[in-house]
């Protein structure tokens, strides 16, 4: 049971948050690297920042 209350989406400081914020930041990581991979340029110069 306590496997899937992790799981659950709350607000606030809890432990369903923090697992939350890992699996959103390791979409992110992916999706950069797939962009660089893609567009042979950083993901700054592909937006046009650098």
């Amino acid at each position: 049971m306590e496997n899937q209350e992790r799981s659950t989406f709350k607000f606030g400081f809890n432990a369903g948050a923090e697992n939350w914020n890992g699996r959103l930041a390791m979409i992110g990581f992916v999706t950069a690297l797939v962009i660089e991979l893609a567009s042979g340029k950083g993901l700054l110069h592909f937006w046009g920042l650098m």
